[in-house]
């Protein structure tokens, strides 16, 4: 397996992100549309209307710990540490991501998306333990 297959959960995580804009914006203009918003409301975003709310939630949650998974998946690039089980990681990091957001913007059941979540979580911790142990190995 080749190193560079570690920016395919990269872009897949990339199109997730984008996804989620897509949503939000569908669900802003129906808010509009249906008088429970008005356009007004989203020019300092304090109060989101409940049709959008989980999206919005979402959305921030998409910057926060991908933040450590996009950091993590160059430098283990960059250090040759894209090793299968890392790229396997990778992929179990972002599939946990879709899985999360897909609950998140649905029935946001915290019983259904906090385990999705930790999965991510450990799957992410693991490949940073990969990338710790390629650097105490290079020095």
């Amino acid at each position: 397996m080749s190193q560079h297959a570690i920016f395919w959960p990269i872009l897949a995580h990339v199109v997730l992100v984008y996804a989620m804009y897509v949503l939000i914006g569908l669900r802003r203009k129906k808010a509009v549309q249906t008088g429970s918003a008005r356009v007004s409301q989203f020019r300092e975003n304090r109060e989101e209307p409940p049709e959008s709310l989980f999206v919005r939630n979402n959305l921030a949650n998409q910057f926060e710990l991908p933040v450590l998974f996009h950091s993590g998946c160059l430098a283990l690039f960059v250090l040759e540490g894209a090793v299968p089980v890392a790229i396997w990681l990778a992929w179990v990091f972002v599939l946990s991501r879709y899985a999360h957001a897909y609950v998140h913007v649905t029935s946001n059941r915290i019983r259904y998306r906090q385990p999705l979540f930790v999965l991510g979580f450990l799957a992410l911790g693991a490949m940073w333990v990969i990338l710790a142990l390629k650097l105490w190995n290079a020095g």
